[in-house]
């Protein structure tokens, strides 16, 4: 795959797919390692903000090796993962749920099939993050909950200092150590420092089909959890 060195909002889904074909092979332990394993910590805290029962439907959307999808499970509920990224889907293809081949802005399910979707730090990597917003709702039934789970900003400045500076620097220089492909992070990086802070996101998400938009911040802003409900 061509290096990657600079990171834009306007991201064509081939080239995102191939991007994750790529790091695929080891990209759950380079998370681990790079989020310091607080990576665990936000899946379980995803799961408890969706507030899954037993018999309700789930999409959990970008799903890459599932296991997000596993920890979802967990609930009872039954969840579907899906990614655009074969290589993804591959490499996760041991795990007891069902995950299958899908884009963001065009999701193979009907209308209102699912009681509740998320997506977990991949909205920033979708070419339109509103379209995909409002194809979740459109997968989602009145009254469902989506919770996006997404790298945001540290609301304290001295630790945003520091964090930017391990982003930019330390983040990409560790990545060769354990990615399969560390020219990716280098993109990654780039792409969570340009992303919207938590207000400006919660608007977007207000702004397309979701309402009762509210957000948590994880890891003192490091990541950020926005719950909503489907009018």
């Amino acid at each position: 795959m061509r290096p990657v060195t600079r990171a834009h909002l306007d991201k064509q889904p081939h080239e995102i797919a191939a991007m994750f074909d790529g790091v695929a092979k080891r990209y759950d332990l380079t998370n681990t390692v790079l989020s310091f394993g607080r990576d665990r910590v936000w899946r379980r805290a995803t799961r408890a903000a969706l507030d899954l029962r037993p018999g309700e439907r789930c999409l959990d959307l970008g799903a890459g090796t599932g296991v997000s999808t596993e920890e979802l499970a967990r609930s009872g509920a039954f969840v579907v993962g899906s990614d655009i990224s074969l290589g993804m889907l591959r490499a996760g293809r041991h795990r007891a749920v069902p995950l299958l081949a899908g884009d963001a802005l065009a999701l193979p399910f009907a209308d209102a099939t699912f009681d509740a979707v998320t997506i977990s730090f991949a909205l920033r990597n979708v070419h339109d993050p509103d379209a995909a917003l409002r194809e979740m709702a459109r997968v989602t039934r009145p009254g469902g909950r989506l919770v996006v789970c997404e790298f945001s900003h540290p609301t304290w400045s001295p630790f945003r200092a520091v964090y930017l500076e391990y982003l930019m620097a330390a983040l990409p220089a560790v990545a060769r150590r354990v990615a399969s492909n560390p020219d990716a992070y280098v993109y990654l990086a780039e792409s969570i420092r340009a992303w919207p802070d938590q207000p400006a996101l919660a608007a977007r998400i207000g702004a397309n089909g979701w309402r009762r938009v509210a957000w948590r911040n994880l890891t003192g802003g490091v990541a950020a959890l926005h719950r909503a409900v489907r009018p």
